[in-house]
């Protein structure tokens, strides 16, 4: 091997990837402790990306319909920025508003009817089972002693008052720590959203100074994908919850059946969270009816699986479309790791994060399939191929 000038280049850099390589692996575990660390010291800051992300969703759709012309065109930034951090909060502040006293209502009507429904149950087993004298000494003997299980209560929260003061103080130091970083990151959220431009135009200088140009373009591709997708999915996530959740307020009060609002509420946050999170309503809604009339419970179940059907097959494939372009069994594996990896924040990233590396990888495979055809010199292997391939993509299931 000749050793030019470009083979010693190539050759210092695999020794020094080697050594660092072997370095990281023997200090892994302080390797890991420092990202940690690095990322705590980060958290304000990543949590101020994610505010700029969501906010700069409304933001732009707002900043582009904003009528301020001339020299006030200066203005529209701030302008538009200020509005959508007002429609947000005064979202936030309203559906707060109205379900906290439906909610204080609704633990003052379970304060007493769950005792009832478990006297009704009670009496109602004692008339299916009249005919078998033990089973009906059995459910006699069966009884809920509320005082006692207050008392219980009580008594668990005196001994354990100890441990709650020695925990008192390092909960309000999480608590001052957690709004503290969230004011942090909210106030670099407004300056991202307000300079973005600029910041774009310095992180493509930094990477053109380092990096190849035909990197530099394929890092802005990935980068304009993934934003393209994040939004839509937002976007379209949003605006399916606040239908299913008005779809279920609206039919609830058409069948007067309780908790029409709450449940409402309930089902349009968790129907954020695809495939599973309307489900989440369906269960604390049956539950709550159940404790007031069992067949409002069981109409409840019914109204939610049509409501289901109509939202899954109309609603949701023309709200949110082909926005994400995943499909829909990669969907389903998308929230399950997600969500056993972070819980319900990687139940919601995991879906776009997924449909970009799915894009990636088909333009990948259609560039190498392509090539590999055109080297094929059977040309009915050839034809076979091109069959399937033309096939699938008929079929964006598949």
């Amino acid at each position: 091997m000749e050793l030019n000038h470009d083979t010693i280049k190539k050759l210092r850099g695999l020794i020094l990837f080697t050594v660092v390589a072997v370095v990281a692996g023997i200090n892994y575990r302080q390797l890991l402790g420092l990202t940690a660390a690095l990322v705590r010291i980060a958290g304000p800051f990543i949590l101020g990306g994610a505010i700029a992300f969501i906010l700069n969703v409304p933001m732009r759709n707002i900043e582009r319909h904003l009528p301020l012309e001339g020299r006030a065109r200066g203005l529209k930034r701030p302008a538009s920025l200020a509005l959508t951090i007002f429609v947000v909060t005064g979202i936030l502040f309203l559906v707060t508003f109205v379900v906290t006293p439906q909610l204080f209502s609704t633990f003052e009507i379970l304060q007493s009817s769950v005792p009832a429904f478990f006297t009704s149950l009670r009496k109602e087993a004692e008339q299916l089972f009249a005919n078998n004298a033990m089973i009906l000494e059995q459910v006699n003997h069966l009884q809920v002693d509320w005082q006692q299980i207050l008392k219980d209560m009580v008594e668990f929260l005196k001994t354990g008052a100890g441990s709650m003061l020695n925990t008192t103080f390092s909960a309000a130091v999480s608590i001052v720590s957690g709004v503290s970083s969230f004011l942090i990151g909210f106030i670099f959220a407004i300056y991202i959203l307000l300079q973005k431009e600029n910041l774009k135009r310095q992180t493509v200088k930094l990477l053109a100074a380092f990096l190849p140009a035909k990197a530099v373009a394929r890092i802005l591709e990935i980068a304009a994908l993934t934003e393209r997708t994040f939004s839509s999915f937002l976007t379209g996530q949003c605006l399916e919850a606040v239908i299913l959740g008005t779809m279920f307020f609206v039919t609830l009060t058409v069948l007067r059946l309780p908790y029409a609002l709450l449940i409402g509420v309930l089902i349009a946050f968790t129907a954020l969270i695809p495939i599973f999170g309307a489900f989440v309503g369906l269960g604390v809604g049956a539950f709550l009816m159940l404790m007031v009339n069992p067949m409002d419970a069981l109409i409840f179940t019914v109204t939610f699986l049509v409501l289901q059907q109509l939202e899954g097959n109309l609603i949701y494939p023309y709200v949110v479309g082909n926005s994400v372009g995943l499909p829909s069994i990669w969907v389903l594996v998308a929230v399950t790791v997600g969500g056993s990896i972070m819980g319900i924040v990687g139940m919601l990233v995991f879906i776009p994060f997924s449909s970009v590396l799915y894009a990636l990888l088909r333009e990948t495979v259609n560039v190498r399939l392509k090539g590999r055809l055109g080297m094929e010199k059977s040309e009915e292997a050839k034809a076979a191929v091109l069959k399937e391939t033309k096939m699938h993509e008929s079929k964006p299931e598949e």
